[in-house]
């Protein structure tokens, strides 16, 4: 697919391809949106191209993942739209389990909500009865990570990547409690607390970022199915993956999920700031 930028025709399915290599390759590049002059619109173009590879390399879509749904995320990245990624089943990490840190630039996770969905309204209307929209809530861990050297982009640049997608873990579905608007979240790393917020972070409350999911989706074409996953949102700031690092994240009401940083290969290029220990990446 091509689009017009800048006066001239521009192939989304490069753009595709550029970052998933950079992904494979856990080497950085620089912003893409701004010389190839695309907007959101053709943004979310080039993150279906990118979906597009994946499905072609064998794995398979799962859910879709909320970003930039509080404020504090909004202004560690230094944008101001809520956005939305896919997830698939070779981002899934259990419960408990480990993450490569060299397999990616500049690591950050995240403490998150997560839903199992069930029968959910047409895109373009409101969840509406929310417990027969979603079966299952946990707590959730989401490892973000941008393709972007210094982890810097712009809004159209982070929607073509994906919303920073690199991997998540979920903690053990519970039945959906009466409020989640206000629950504690803690996030701790190697039993220390290093960020404390609430759900309430989540737009106010995490419900609020299904509604907004089934919207934004369904403007593109995609309507989410029931046994997908949904991560709604960041209830605090990211915090860089430090190898040998054990990341644990807490959940009123639903619980801990917990996984851990290992390093298997050999450190690369030095802007993967989570593995050569520059000061990149960190908050």
């Amino acid at each position: 697919m091509t689009v017009d930028g800048s006066g001239e025709r521009v192939d989304l399915a490069e753009l595709a391809a550029r970052l998933d290599e950079a992904a494979g390759a856990a080497i950085a590049i620089p912003q893409l949106a701004a010389v190839a002059g695309i907007d959101v619109d053709a943004a979310y173009a080039v993150q279906a191209a990118l979906l597009d590879r994946r499905l072609a390399r064998g794995e398979r879509l799962v859910g879709l993942k909320m970003g930039l749904t509080s404020r504090a995320k909004m202004a560690q990245v230094g944008v101001e739209e809520v956005i939305w990624g896919r997830l698939t089943d070779a981002m899934w990490v259990p419960d408990g389990g480990t993450v490569d840190p060299g397999l990616h630039i500049h690591p950050r996770v995240e403490p998150e909500v997560a839903f199992l969905l069930d029968r959910l309204p047409a895109p373009r209307e409101p969840v509406g009865d929310f417990t027969d929209a979603v079966r299952a809530v946990a707590p959730a861990l989401e490892l973000i990570d941008s393709r972007y050297t210094n982890f810097t982009f712009s809004l159209p640049d982070v929607v073509a990547d994906n919303a920073s997608a690199a991997r998540f873990a979920i903690g053990a579905w519970q039945p959906v409690p009466a409020g989640l608007e206000n629950l504690g979240v803690l996030l701790e790393v190697d039993g220390r607390v290093v960020q404390t917020g609430s759900t309430a972070a989540i737009l106010g409350d995490p419900r609020r970022a299904l509604d907004e999911g089934v919207r934004l989706a369904g403007r593109h074409g995609v309507r989410m199915r029931a046994g997908w996953v949904f991560l709604a949102g960041a209830a605090t700031a990211a915090v860089p993956l430090r190898p040998g690092a054990h990341i644990r994240a807490v959940v009123e009401r639903l619980g801990a999920v917990s996984l851990r940083a290992e390093v298997r290969g050999l450190p690369g290029n030095p802007d993967r700031g989570g593995v050569a220990g520059s000061a990149e990446g960190r908050s």
